[in-house]
């Protein structure tokens, strides 16, 4: 039978008829979820906020933990006549205070409708307990479980980083991932492991009557979400190396590092002025402070400071004319207290002349590394000088330079490596030649580096030619970390020319009394600390003391590099510092004659040194 128009015009309405009272029992009756969406009045949602990750350090001492603190949140709309006196008792706080917050509340009572708002912050247990016995009396208060960090050691602020509440700003480009009330890491280790530390919120649901009473928990708690804590995070610090670091660095400006060459693994990462780790667990009631403070406690020096490296750059450049063929190692140079070009001289210190590769090292002779770069940029294999500062830009940067790392901490700076189009805007294209950018052989000029990358050079070096990504985070149970900081980077020196510049700091170190080593003060018994002194010119003031150093010389367990702002020479300063925190990791303690040294660094103070304006 064939059906009319008007019949099938009303098949077609009753099946879609049938389809929608089917969704709406559905919605209605099946399924729930609109029933307890949190924009639902009936409703009180009571937010769960999960405990934050812990973080380790490489043993597994605790850098960061938690503590718990109460958050008093007011809905406006539940809160009835109170005992103002009895509540500012209770939370020890003003009667002024109280007033000012419920006129806040009050003016905007229509917008907060029955949201809940944080009155008080972060309340220790104790305070917290003498509201709770009493909260009966105030509906419309209550109190909020969260937990705070605490700091077992002080491992260093700009290291660990701190944790904050998400501002409108963040929780806007979060697309929802935050909201108000939420805490987030900001800086250090806190920032870069976010993703696994912050874990995810819970919620209890409560029902509301028509009174605005909270009746009791909806459905006996069937649909409440328990919060998931955040992972634990293991980090490569070594916990009692880090905190010597800092005493050592104490009143100086500058940082230090210490990598193990053999994983890549930052075991201290030290910038110095720190923050305290007593100012992290309560970050707001001292920012204002933090960001007066004239020598920028917040600014991590370690990977964010585009120093020049000075002289232990000669080890870059003699490597690079080793697998140039320019020199080898029994080339030898003269140094008549500098290099002499045209008018003009690059100074050197006394010293004995001439000196062959490993004497240059041991002796920091600046003369041998101008011959050197220049026998590099006026090499005949390349048709102009432009090109051949060209292909020791490729060289320099093999070592990781003028580049960031790619290492996992946050905020970490690239520096720089000038190319011949540098120089070619400075100079214009063509006119300008090797005694032009001389001063690029002891490390000075436009090189650009932070102490990161120098540690980086260190382990390079200590490898015999390659290295790891440095990084901060280990493998764990709960964290895996990036291939990338598994695979070796090798330069484009043959590991075959390694040796020689290692026997040449070697030689810095633990030369007899009287042959020229710059870097005997660093010496420790059964060490074989292999080093390199470096005094990285400052135009502002006293020049500063730089010094990398690993050990042992075979099989290296540590490598390091110390940079203190107005140290004067290598020697001085930064030596002392590296090599005292050397021996403090291998042996586990300082030896009696070198007790007066680490004395003299431990009270020493620099800081007037520095200027801050």
């Amino acid at each position: 039978m064939k059906l009319s128009r008007d019949n099938k015009l009303k098949i077609g309405l009753g099946v879609a008829v049938s389809i929608l009272l089917v969704r709406l029992f559905v919605i209605q009756i099946v399924d729930d979820k609109y029933k307890i969406d949190a924009s639902n009045n009936s409703m009180v949602y009571s937010i769960i906020y999960p405990t934050r990750g812990i973080i380790h350090d490489r043993t597994g001492k605790i850098l960061v933990g938690n503590k718990i603190a109460y958050d008093l949140t007011v809905t406006p709309k539940e809160v009835e006549a109170f005992d103002t006196a009895a509540l500012c008792k209770a939370l020890d706080i003003t009667p002024e205070f109280v007033r000012q917050k419920m006129s806040e509340y009050h003016e905007n009572r229509r917008r907060i409708g029955y949201q809940s708002v944080v009155m008080l912050r972060q309340l220790p247990p104790e305070r917290y307990m003498k509201f709770a016995e009493i909260a009966y009396k105030f509906p419309g208060f209550r109190g909020q479980a969260r937990t705070i960090r605490e700091y077992p050691y002080n491992a260093g602020g700009n290291l660990l980083g701190y944790v904050s509440e998400a501002d409108a700003d963040l929780i806007k480009r979060s697309n929802g991932e935050y909201k108000a009330g939420d805490y987030v890491g900001r800086t250090g280790i806190e920032a870069t492991c976010e993703k696994y530390l912050k874990g995810e919120k819970g919620y209890n649901i409560y029902l509301r009557n028509s009174r605005n009473k909270i009746e009791g928990s909806y459905r006996d708690g069937e649909m409440d979400k328990d919060a998931v804590p955040g992972k634990d995070i293991t980090t490569t610090i070594d916990a009692e190396l880090q905190h010597y670091g800092q005493m050592l660095m104490q009143n100086k400006v500058g940082s230090l590092v210490a990598i193990e060459p053999s994983t890549g693994e930052i075991l201290t990462l030290v910038s110095s002025p720190s923050l305290d780790v007593e100012v992290l667990a309560d970050i707001g009631s001292h920012y204002n402070e933090i960001i007066s403070d004239p020598y920028k406690p917040m600014f991590n020096r370690a990977v964010q400071s585009p120093y020049p490296p000075g002289s232990v750059f000669k080890l870059v450049n003699g490597l690079i004319g080793l697998q140039e063929g320019v020199i080898t190692p029994a080339t030898e140079y003269p140094c008549h207290s500098g290099y002499y070009f045209g008018r003009n001289r690059l100074g050197c210190h006394e010293h004995r002349s001439p000196l062959d590769l490993e004497e240059s090292i041991m002796m920091s002779c600046n003369a041998y590394y101008c011959y050197v770069l220049r026998g590099l940029l006026e090499n005949e294999k390349y048709p102009s000088v432009a090109e051949a500062l060209d292909k020791w830009d490729e060289y320099v940067k093999s070592f990781g330079f003028g580049e960031k790392l790619g290492s996992d901490f946050p905020s970490e700076l690239g520096g720089f490596i000038p190319d011949s189009e540098y120089y070619d805007r400075i100079y214009g294209k063509g006119r300008w030649k090797a005694t032009n950018v001389i001063s690029l052989s002891i490390g000075q000029g436009e090189i650009g580096c932070t102490p990161l990358h120098l540690a980086n050079l260190c382990a390079t070096i200590a490898n015999r030619g390659f290295y790891y990504i440095p990084h901060i985070i280990k493998d764990s149970e709960e964290v895996s970390i990036d291939d990338k900081y598994r695979e070796r980077h090798y330069t484009l020196v043959d590991t075959v020319h390694f040796p020689k510049v290692i026997e040449g700091m070697y030689r810095a170190v633990n030369s007899g009394w009287g042959e020229g080593g710059t870097a005997t003060i660093a010496a420790v018994d059964g060490l074989e600390i292999c080093g390199k002194t470096g005094t990285a010119q400052n135009p502002r003031g006293d020049d500063h003391s730089v010094f990398i150093c690993f050990a042992p010389k075979d099989d290296p367990k540590i490598a390091v590099a110390a940079y203190v702002e107005h140290g004067s020479f290598g020697a001085r300063w930064a030596a002392p510092i590296a090599s005292l925190l050397v021996e403090k990791y291998l042996n586990g303690e300082i030896g009696e004659s070198r007790i007066p040294l680490e004395t003299r660094v431990l009270e020493g103070n620099l800081l007037d040194k520095v200027k801050t304006e």
